[in-house]
């Protein structure tokens, strides 16, 4: 079975200014090499066999380093938005997607099997799988909790958790039926419609390595992830 994914490569970034002000996001380095590159390597060494590059912003800088895709013997495309579509609307630009394919942003590091992702989703018989991962949110405050102007408890720097999406997706083609053409949408609005209409959406939770480098914080925890980690990220 050909093995297809769909990169998002097409934001500015503006949550890693100032280093995206010359580099787009997904050439952004991580260890020797963009982390787009990394994630392309995974992908052929995990069977991939194509891979489509939506892009927008600086988007000849991406063509120019990644070209087709022979140097990491994968075939890359590239679809180019002539505006900004959100994360699921740049799909609909994209001719002949098979019958299952990924999609995924440009920005992440992690060490999923996308080949084992890939084949449960398909196990699975759904629309749309998402993978997700526990999140920790640390509150660097005293929290108050209050009624009437007087103090009811207080919570010395509390921790949250959250089980997010990891920005990594199985797609059944059909889904492109639901997604409107030529205007921005994205993710969150395509699951409140298929929540909505009572469409099964299968979530499959992580516990290993994500990190995503559009954040600050995680991009230089990646920086230092990848030089401990690199035989595993890769599968080397």
């Amino acid at each position: 079975m050909k093995k297809h994914a769909v990169i998002l490569a097409g934001g500015k970034g503006k949550r890693l200014r100032p280093y995206t002000v010359v580099l787009p996001k997904p050439l952004m380095p991580v260890g020797e090499y963009p982390i787009l590159e990394v994630i392309i390597r995974q992908l052929a060494i995990q069977g991939f066999t194509s891979i489509t590059l939506a892009v927008n912003h600086q988007a000849e800088l991406i063509k120019a380093f990644f070209g087709d895709g022979s140097k990491w013997n994968i075939a890359i495309a590239y679809s180019l938005e002539d505006q900004p579509l959100g994360t699921m609307g740049p799909l609909t630009l994209i001719n002949n997607l098979p019958e299952h394919f990924l999609v995924m942003n440009g920005d992440i590091l992690t060490d999923l099997s996308y080949a084992e992702f890939y084949q449960k989703h398909i196990d699975n018989n759904v629309l749309f799988t998402i993978c997700s991962h526990k999140r920790d949110e640390m509150i660097d405050y005293g929290v108050l909790e209050t009624s009437n102007n007087k103090l009811t408890g207080f919570k010395e720097k509390p921790k949250h958790t959250y089980e997010v999406s990891m920005g990594i997706y199985m797609v059944s083609k059909s889904v492109l039926e639901f997604i409107p053409t030529n205007c921005p949408y994205g993710f969150d609005n395509l699951m409140l419609y298929l929540l909505k209409n009572n469409h099964s959406v299968a979530v499959n939770a992580y516990e290993g390595l994500w990190l995503d480098i559009g954040r600050p914080d995680d991009y230089l925890q990646a920086i230092e992830t990848f030089d401990t980690m690199k035989e595993k990220i890769l599968y080397e």
